[in-house]
């Protein structure tokens, strides 16, 4: 039964309004309110205590932002000038301040950075293969959003009232949104969840040519042009007509869930990722980012399985990516966090997932007053882990190896709050359909260690698990 249920801290502050929904189910909700448009997934399919505590279910935006070519454009219509400047002067009427007993994401604007938002940010040459029709960056403005505890296993409706700021705009707006959103939960649940057919998957180059790249990579390596880059090769499948998105996201939730996974429909295209890394979260004043580098299989065998794990954490070549890696974070987050507040807590630690092992690292700091999550963006994206060092250089390097745009790939989705607070993944692991084709990219990090062969193998140990859940029945 579906309760409606103020906190005791709204007896002074009428809003948000707060629906206490009980022990909802994700994807029932999901399948109910999709009809909304525009959905938007922020999904802990991977239940963890501390990463994969809350997921967030929201539809149907009051506004839309894309970025282009460094131009941000709001509902089609453009706004010159810095892209990141001007989504802060968007989001700036809506501010709130952070309330502890509230989700950590009570409304604001989910959807992604791509890749490419990079060019923004930095001098960079643009890839010779462009995106198609995939924006560099796109997110909804979202005034409510149903927000899932799992450590409590319940969920709860806030509904901010917004766009609407003055009070009894806002207050009416507030309810009737969370009294639509209550009515499609409560009626009769859809038949049945569409079927997604297998996609006919296929290696955009041959074996041969990936493994030139990559050992086209360690000359620039040994040259002492950068100390690491991340080279990824492309895999895509033609999409039959009618096919859903959204059916294929269940497909990869159930074969690889993870704790930073998420499902975006922008309609013209639609992006499903079972990521398991953060880029970066930022809570009130306290940042955190965990890359990942290093990555083993799997084995159904216990025995061999903890043997993989072992070896993972001892191999001198994925500790020295990994810690590359960390010293890039900590100089990206000293650019904004207060002076010696840049820590890692966690060095090269193990983490467990349904295919792959991974090293994991946690760089955290203290983000300096005055500035905010969009000062954190510039400072920071696209995340080392899949970039290399030095950055600039290694993505250089990238785009001439790759020759085209990756999209979404290795960008970041997530969220940015009304109050503030932001957590944004690094979408691996991630499937973008769009222009009729589903493209997945899947690669690893080159070094002076990086054997050809042995690089052309993890990227296939990434991508197996996505590939399979979504290319057979």
């Amino acid at each position: 039964m579906i309760v409606v249920s103020e906190r005791p801290l709204l007896q002074k502050a009428a809003l948000p309004l707060v629906a206490d929904l009980g022990p909802l189910d994700v994807l029932d909700a999901a399948e109910r309110l999709r009809g909304l448009g525009t959905p938007a997934l922020l999904d802990s399919a991977m239940r963890d205590p501390t990463l994969g505590r809350w997921s967030y279910l929201t539809a149907d935006p009051f506004a839309l932002v894309e970025i282009r070519d460094g131009i941000l454009h709001i509902d089609g219509d453009a706004r010159p000038g810095d892209a990141l400047a001007q989504l802060r002067d968007i989001l700036a009427p809506f501010r709130t301040p952070p309330d502890p007993a509230m989700p950590p994401f009570q409304g604001g604007a989910i959807g992604f950075f791509g890749y490419e938002f990079g060019r923004a940010l930095e001098r960079l040459p643009a890839p010779p293969i462009g995106a198609g029709s995939l924006p560099d960056a796109a997110f909804g403005l979202y005034d409510w959003v149903i927000a899932w505890d799992h450590e409590t296993s319940r969920a709860v409706l806030v509904s901010t009232g917004f766009p609407e700021t003055e009070p009894a705009a806002r207050a009416a707006r507030a309810a009737a949104r969370r009294d639509a959103v209550l009515t499609r939960l409560a009626a009769p649940a859809p038949s049945g969840p569409e079927s997604a057919p297998p996609l006919a998957w296929s290696a955009d180059e041959s074996r041969a040519s990936y493994e030139a790249k990559v050992a086209r990579s360690i000359e620039y390596v040994l040259a002492g042009d950068i100390f690491e880059t991340n080279i990824a090769q492309r895999f895509s499948a033609p999409l039959p007509a009618g096919f859903s998105p959204w059916a294929l996201y269940r497909r990869l939730r159930a074969a690889n869930p993870a704790t930073f996974a998420a499902f975006l429909d922008f309609g013209r295209f639609a992006i499903a990722s079972s990521s398991p890394e953060r880029f970066v979260k930022l809570e009130a004043d306290r940042v955190e980012a965990r890359p990942i580098k290093g990555t083993a299989p799997r084995s159904a065998d216990p025995e061999t399985d903890r043997a993989r794990a072992a070896a993972l954490e001892a191999s001198v070549k994925d500790r020295a990516e990994n810690v590359m890696i960390v010293d890039l974070l900590r100089n990206d987050l000293s650019r904004v966090c207060r002076p010696h507040s840049v820590e890692v807590p966690v060095l090269c630690g193990l983490e467990s997932y349904a295919t792959v092992h991974h090293l994991v690292s946690v760089v955290t700091g203290r983000l300096e007053s005055g500035r905010d999550g969009l000062d954190l963006i510039r400072a920071a994206f696209p995340g080392g882990s899949i970039t290399g060092a030095p950055k600039v250089r290694a993505m250089e390097i990238i785009t001439e190896m790759e020759g085209r745009a990756r999209g979404p790939y290795c960008g970041s989705i997530g969220y940015l709050g009304f109050d503030g607070a932001m957590d944004l993944n690094i979408a691996i692991r991630t499937v973008t359909l769009a222009d009729g084709e589903a493209v997945y990219w899947a690669g690893g990090a080159i070094t002076a260690l990086s054997d050809p062969a042995d690089e052309y193998e993890e990227t296939l140990v990434k991508a197996r698990r996505v590939l399979d859940a979504t290319g057979r029945p």
